[in-house]
């Protein structure tokens, strides 16, 4: 059996939820990075006794389209896969469904689920600092029940998850990065887009059309250049304040 972790992970929460469970789920395991355009994606072809965790971000309610364009590439052929979405305070929506269906059309037979909390990646005041300590204890001893369960025998590829078909249409957030004066041109964050919104020839200016507001180039940048207008932050911050506010919990669907 060998285990794979398939993360899409641009600001590094849902890659530091996804570390926590695999590490208590298996000793070894093969980090598949799906936000670097490097990787290819269509190499990978799976056998029945590997376990994939795929864990991606909730991106308004549902999977960032780019993510499920590269899971689309790989072939399962049986291979089982545990189901981890994060997502910022708010909610998932149906961010498991779309997963599950993405994944079951390739071929891989899902057998768990788990929600976790990570900060979230634009208004960061919302699960500021999570995944905590009570966070890793928790995903942990997800990952030993899981595993548990294989081992037993007990898992199905009968798996219920939460979400509606058809999906909640999401339409992206008008909050594009842009470099400010201390941007040096270096190129880094040209490098780690994820879709290639921004031009290594002109890494000052972003492709709005083709950024999916993942926050990845800021949370990259050496020189700290990037950023989001503050009057939209600000305005979005007030609209999430309701919905982002109180302790959400941890949770697995088994």
């Amino acid at each position: 059996m060998s285990v794979y972790e398939i993360t899409f992970s641009p600001t590094g929460g849902t890659k530091k939820a996804a570390d926590i469970f695999t590490k208590s789920f298996s000793p070894e395991s093969t980090y598949i990075d799906l936000c670097s355009q490097k990787t290819d994606c269509s190499a990978y072809s799976f056998q029945p006794e590997d376990i994939c965790i795929v864990s991606v971000p909730s991106y308004g309610g549902r999977v960032p389209e780019i993510a499920v364009k590269r899971l689309g590439q790989m072939k399962g052929n049986g291979a089982k896969a545990v189901l981890i979405v994060v997502y910022g305070n708010r909610d998932y929506d149906d961010t498991f469904a779309e997963l599950q269906d993405v994944l079951e059309e390739m071929g891989f037979v899902c057998i768990a689920g788990v929600a976790a909390i990570a900060e979230h990646s634009i208004m960061r005041q919302f699960a500021a600092n999570r995944p905590n300590e009570q966070d890793e204890k928790e995903l942990a001893a997800f990952a030993r029940r899981v595993r548990s369960a294989l081992e037993e025998g007990s898992v199905s590829g009968d798996l219920k998850l939460p979400g509606n078909r058809p999906y909640r249409e999401y339409g992206g957030v008008p909050m594009k990065p842009q470099a400010g004066k201390a941007c040096v041109r270096c190129g880094y964050c040209a490098g780690e887009c994820p879709v290639g919104a921004i031009s290594a020839l002109d890494p000052s200016g972003t492709d709005t059309k083709t950024c999916i507001s993942c926050m990845r180039c800021i949370a990259v940048c050496p020189q700290k250049a990037r950023s989001v207008s503050k009057a939209l932050l600000t305005a979005g911050s007030m609209k999430l304040k309701k919905a982002c506010s109180g302790y959400k919990e941890n949770e697995l669907f088994l």
